[in-house]
């Protein structure tokens, strides 16, 4: 019996050496060291041995078993191993490969990227930026900013006005940027020093006009401010938007709120002023002029100053100015774009040249 152990023994090796896979070596395993094994059945067995062979049958049995439960669980091992390394090896990536093509990501608008350059300059003059509603009453719109009733930019063909029950004063959306003066004043005491990005609307719709289009308002009061430090902040900030050498000029004109008032105009970048190019040939950017118009500006109306006076401003002690310009119009002219509505087609070719 003892010799047949060591028989069994023989064998199991070498299958459990054979084996190459998993499969292979549970079977190994079912077969020799199975509940229906030869070895388990010769250990089940002892006691019907007569007693002078059951100590070296048992004895032999057990070690062989355990010895084959080793070289089992070692080979399970190896075999675990061996799998593990092939998968690692098919799975392995190969960086000399090239690599795959980097993922289109958006960028910014070039209104978006414009109104920031002018935020990012107006900021480094000591503005703050504040920003209001959208959908405005008359009174900030008109009323507290010196328009008087019947002015024409109070006409229906020209404002956007809200229809809206609960409430009595009249709703529109606002037509300039300008009302958040009248809201700042109220809010803070002088001296004020903001300006006021954001969307304004009116019914206008051609080559360089929109029905939504953007603004930036500008406001400074204080003491002792003047014409002169209204001139200076428009040339520091022109010059830092379109370049060191720039000019500016004001014209006389007129805006209800403020007194006096100018329209700014800025030196043409392209003909350097003059009006005409190296070749002789008139300058298309200012046609000739050697200006370009931007915006309109001028003193605070005392008037607008009488509506706030409860909150510190009154018109006998300070003084300011305001500005205004359209975002478009920068945007247009520093990128060369002839028509306005070509920032608003969404067309992507176009789009794309400001990326």
């Amino acid at each position: 019996m003892v010799e047949r152990i060591e028989q069994i023994e023989a064998e199991a090796k070498a299958a459990i050496e054979a084996a190459s896979s998993a499969t292979d070596i549970e079977e190994a395993r079912v077969r020799y060291l199975g509940r229906k094994a030869e070895l388990t059945g010769i250990l089940r067995g002892i006691s019907d041995l007569p007693p002078e062979q059951r100590g070296p049958v048992g004895s032999t049995g057990n070690k062989v078993r355990k010895a084959l439960e080793g070289l089992i669980e070692a080979k399970v091992d190896s075999i675990r191993h061996a799998e593990l390394e092939k998968s690692l090896a098919g799975d392995r990536i190969d960086v000399t490969l090239p690599g795959s093509p980097a993922r289109r990501v958006g960028h910014l608008h070039p209104i978006t990227r414009t109104r920031r350059m002018i935020e990012d300059v107006m900021v480094g003059l000591g503005y703050q930026v504040m920003e209001g509603p959208e959908v405005e009453h008359d009174y900030y719109n008109f009323t507290a900013l010196n328009h008087p009733e019947g002015h024409p930019a109070r006409m229906l063909q020209d404002t956007f006005y809200v229809e809206d029950e609960q409430h009595v004063e009249q709703v529109l959306l606002r037509t300039h940027t300008s009302p958040m003066q009248v809201r700042a004043m109220e809010a803070a005491p002088p001296p004020l020093f903001m300006i006021v990005p954001g969307k304004t609307y009116r019914r206008d719709s051609d080559a360089t006009h929109s029905p939504m289009f953007h603004q930036v308002e500008g406001l400074a009061v204080g003491e002792g401010i003047t014409l002169a430090d209204l001139k200076g902040t428009l040339l520091a900030m022109l010059r830092e938007i379109f370049g060191p050498d720039r000019e500016i000029r004001m014209r006389p004109h007129f805006f209800p709120f403020t007194e006096p008032s100018v329209e700014f105009d800025v030196s043409c970048f392209r003909c350097g002023g003059s009006g005409s190019l190296d070749d002789g040939s008139r300058c298309g950017l200012c046609k000739g002029i050697g200006w370009i118009e931007l915006g309109g500006a001028g003193m605070v109306d005392p008037n607008v100053f009488g509506f706030v006076a409860d909150s510190g401003y009154d018109p006998d002690s300070v003084t300011g100015f305001a500005f205004g310009f359209g975002v478009e119009r920068i945007a247009m002219l520093r990128h060369g774009v002839g028509d306005l509505r070509l920032f608003f087609d969404n067309d992507m070719r176009m789009l794309e040249q400001f990326s």
